[in-house]
Order: C-alpha cells, then structure tokens, then sequence
C-alpha cells in the first residue's frame, strides 16, 4: 500500500511573512521541508522533524540562526543553485565563538535575508514518531544522491534516522502542487 504525502505550502518563515508576501505557517506539527525558490520550482536544504507546533520550533531555529549556531549562506549564489557560505555553523561555530561576536553585526543582516527567502513546506503525518523519522531520513538521504544542485545545496551530517532492519518497507507518494527538486514522487522509508 502507498501512503500519499500531500506537501502544502510554500509558507513563510514566521516573522517575515510581511517581508514575503507568504502565509503563515499552519498551526500543526510533523514533517518540514526548507527550501529557496530556484529555476521554477524549490531546492531543498533541509528536512526536519518537530513534535511541537511548527511555529514554536521555527522560533528555536530562529534563535539559533542568530546566536550563530547554523550555516549562513549567500542568497544570490543559492539563486544560482551554487552554495557559498557567510558563516559555517555546526561545530566551527561552536568552537569561535569570538569570532562570531566580531561578526554579528555583518552576519544579522544576512541572516535576515536567509530566513526571508526560506520557503517552507509541510507535510500533517499524525503522530506517529517513527513515520516523520523515516520520513525525513529518506528525503535528506535521496537528495544526498542526486547531481548538483540538488545535493550540495542541502546540509550534510544531520542525524537521520532511517529504516531499521526489522521495520517493514513503507512507500509514500509525494504530492505537491509546487516542484520540489529531487524529491522523486515515490520514497521508500
């Protein structure tokens, strides 16, 4: 049997759906998708998860885009399918702290200008843990496997969880009324 998923959006990052012109995102939880406009349709950059309604987790990833602690990207290059960084997140930033601090000011506006070109999608799975897991491993693992852009815009090194050995296959169908690239009508979870 085929789950369908049925992706709605693109939504705004919340806080800037003045800025976008995007409605805001629906007051759910589940399976996200970050993406930016790019060649007709969106390339993602990340999948993700929250138990929690979709705004309150986005507030925590807001925080953590401005204290430093994610990636910083350049918009025209990702315009051009190319990705160039301002800051690198993760670990380095982690460990130059100091260095972040020197930059802030410089970084802000540019992080302001990632969170407004964000183009957000979700998917409602219920509640089931497991399913929004798989999901987002096996989204993040195809684009991982495909050509430029599709999979050097994404961050690597996430930790995913993906299909265990003794679960059985599941297939879902992607349904969007955007183009989502890469992300192949069937998944295999």
């Amino acid at each position: 049997m085929i789950k369908p998923l049925n992706w709605t959006g693109p939504y705004s990052w919340p806080g800037f759906e003045e800025t976008n012109k995007l409605a805001p995102l629906p007051e759910q939880k589940g399976v996200y998708l970050q993406t930016f406009e790019f060649s007709g349709g969106y390339l993602i950059y990340a999948a993700g998860i929250t138990r929690r309604l979709f705004k309150a987790r986005f507030k925590e990833h807001s925080r953590s885009y401005l204290n430093g602690e994610y990636n910083v990207l350049d918009m025209l290059s990702i315009k051009n399918g190319i990705r160039n960084e301002h800051w690198h997140g993760w670990d380095y930033a982690r460990n130059h702290r100091d260095e972040y601090e020197r930059r802030r000011s410089d970084l802000s506006p540019l992080i302001n200008d990632q969170l407004a070109n964000f183009r957000l999608f979700v998917v409602d799975l219920g509640d089931e843990k497991r399913i929004h897991e798989r999901v987002e491993s096996a989204v993040m693992n195809v684009l991982y496997q495909q050509l430029p852009p599709i999979s050097t815009i994404p961050d690597k090194g996430m930790f995913l969880s993906k299909k265990k050995d003794f679960e059985d296959t599941i297939i879902v169908e992607n349904k969007c009324n955007e183009i989502l690239w890469g992300l192949p009508r069937l998944l295999y979870l």
